[in-house]
């Protein structure tokens, strides 16, 4: 074939997107990336078996450990724009699976210009009850937020120095119907008092991928997006709008230091936080969200689907 025919057909060529982390969020990102075959989409999962589904969504998938950082080498100069959903690793102090897939994604040139990576509301800390935004100091406590922190500083030197466009979302609790506190309140695992209880910041999970994807788009260099509906509700409260839902007895409230005695440290780790996260970011991403309360979601499924029980 003659090579003016590739030189013509070159400028056609639908960009690359790379998804790193093909998990609920990833694979509903990958659902929305492919629906209209703008883009040739990409995604790195561990699990061979993923495969069927992943190409099944019209994506292609590579197979990779981020853990292992031998298996990521095709993932160089694979893509323009990467989309990193994939979290830290349970221990240390810093995210070692971001510095490998840094490490990949610099060696040959490094040809993404757009990086979009979500993070954590927990990398603000406890705040108290009062707000967080974007600008507020970062102030992570537990390990798992330290971890987080650590990527973003990573991913911003990275970014500034190879001149990549960076997007950080910074994302609250996910739910869904699947993803809904049924069996914590089904076993009466106790909540806080309301005089001591938490503020908790959410975001529904199709709003996140739809936010994902326009940061794609609109996503400002070096900017920080907290990714959640601004609603301000305790943690208790959330509870007890799940609870009544679906006729469930709403979970016993408890002194915090009874509550601390009966929970996992990693639930207490969550519970002990309270903050009021904004969104005004969000009208930057010129994307609209479909629910703006978890209890505007639990509203509508209920409506829906009013004798069904939510899956755990």
């Amino acid at each position: 074939m003659p090579s003016s025919y590739h030189a013509l057909a070159a400028p056609f060529q639908r960009p690359r997107v790379l998804i790193v982390g093909c998990g609920d969020i990833g694979i509903r990102v990958l659902q929305q990336l492919t629906r209209f075959q703008a883009y040739r989409v990409f995604a790195l999962t561990s699990q061979s078996s993923r495969f069927p589904e992943i190409r099944a969504m019209g994506a292609t998938p590579m197979l990779g450990n981020l853990d292992q950082i031998d298996t990521l080498w095709r993932l160089r100069g694979l893509a323009s724009t990467v989309v990193h959903l994939a979290p830290p690793q349970q221990t240390g102090a810093s995210d070692l699976r971001t510095q490998n897939l840094l490490r990949i994604l610099s060696q040959g040139g490094v040809t993404v210009r757009r990086l979009v990576y979500v993070s954590t509301t927990g990398v603000y800390g406890d705040c108290g009850g009062g707000d967080a935004i974007e600008t507020s100091t970062a102030k992570p406590q537990s390990e798992r937020a330290k971890r987080r922190w650590d990527a973003e500083w990573q991913l911003r030197q990275w970014a500034l120095l190879h001149h990549v466009r960076l997007t950080i979302l910074r994302v609250p609790g996910i739910y869904d119907a699947n993803r809904l506190p049924t069996e914590r309140i089904k076993a009466r695992t106790p909540a806080l008092l309301p005089e001591v209880d938490a503020y908790s910041n959410h975001i529904q999970a199709d709003d996140l991928a739809r936010i994902i994807c326009a940061a794609i788009y609109h996503g400002k260099p070096q900017r920080v997006v907290n990714a959640c509906d601004g609603a301000q509700t305790k943690m208790g409260d959330y509870f007890d709008q799940v609870a009544d839902a679906f006729g469930l007895e709403r979970p016993p409230r408890l002194p915090a230091d009874q509550v601390q005695a009966l929970v996992s440290p990693m639930l207490w780790s969550f519970m002990r936080e309270s903050r009021r996260v904004g969104n005004d970011r969000l009208k930057e991403l010129k994307v609209q969200l479909r629910y703006a309360s978890t209890q505007a979601f639990l509203s509508e499924l209920t409506s829906k689907n009013p004798s069904d029980q939510p899956r755990d």
